[in-house]
């Protein structure tokens, strides 16, 4: 009889990995299932070779000693069910497939396949990582490749001195020049912030999801945008800052009841400093 049901379990585990890959577009759904039809048929054949080889032992006594010792099996396997469990639901719902590029926590990457224990991703930088299907399926995942496009965007800034419009239809034309950037939805550039030493514009387009399809054309777009502003005599520039070296306190700095830069308005001002004595960083001369 064990011969038999172990007869019956290859062959069924062979039969639905052979349908699934025909029919199927989830190979790995498939030798999943024949693998759990594998050791259900085992498990099956086991119990009745054991009442046929001994008579004296029932099914019912069987399966109450299964009853008892479950409880132990399952606090000892707990993890392991756990993950079974997600294994399935992930092999039946499909939120994504092999081949796919998805986020799971820290690692962001390709998914090689989907088992019944975890799922295999491969990083950008080649390395394997094993996510448990427990975790998988409990917490977010981010699908890059779900929808056969990914915006990208990056921000751009102008000097104040420089005419918002035309630099906007300077990075737009520079943008839509680039192969690989889509029609539709079509790329846009938008005044984004208004920084301390620069208006920023926000450039937008839309590409293929894959990784090195949007790292490649990011280069391109950039390159082609800052090259087109540059040629135009529109400025990109640095960060500024403004350092005071007084803070208007002397005789000579005129009405010092007025508010002004450093020193705030008021009817009763204090008596003005010498004017020989100027601090620098602590220091006085």
């Amino acid at each position: 009889m064990f011969l038999v049901f172990w007869g019956l379990a290859v062959a069924a585990r062979s039969g639905i990995e052979r349908v699934t890959a025909r029919r199927s577009e989830y190979p790995g759904a498939g030798k999943a299932f024949g693998r759990l039809a594998y050791i259900a048929l085992m498990l099956l054949g086991v119990l009745i070779a054991v009442t046929v080889a001994f008579p004296s032992v029932t099914p019912a006594k069987l399966f109450s000693v299964l009853g008892v010792g479950g409880v132990a099996i399952g606090f000892a396997f707990k993890d392991i069910f756990q993950n079974l469990v997600a294994g399935i639901l992930l092999l039946i719902r499909h939120p994504f497939r092999a081949g796919d590029e998805i986020t799971s926590g820290a690692f962001t990457g390709t998914v090689e396949s989907i088992e019944t224990r975890a799922t295999y991703i491969r990083t950008y930088n080649g390395k394997r990582i094993i996510v448990p299907n427990s975790i998988i399926y409990t917490e977010p995942v981010t699908v890059i490749t779900a929808y056969g496009r990914l915006r990208s965007q990056y921000d751009v800034g102008i000097g104040y001195g420089d005419d918002v419009g035309q630099a906007r239809a300077i990075a737009l034309k520079a943008v839509k020049s680039i192969d690989g950037v889509l029609a539709d939805p079509a790329p846009d550039v938008l005044l984004w912030d208004l920084a301390g030493s620069s208006q920023n514009l926000r450039v937008r387009w839309w590409s293929k999801p894959r990784r090195g399809d949007v790292v490649a054309l990011r280069d391109r777009v950039l390159e082609a945008v800052a090259g087109a502003l540059a040629a135009s005599g529109i400025d990109l520039p640095f960060p500024t800052q403004v350092v005071l070296l007084h803070d208007q306190t002397e005789a000579t700095d005129g009405d010092r009841t007025k508010q002004r830069e450093g020193w705030p308005a008021g009817k009763n001002p204090p008596e003005p400093r010498p004017l020989n004595r100027i601090e620098i960083v602590g220091q006085s001369t």
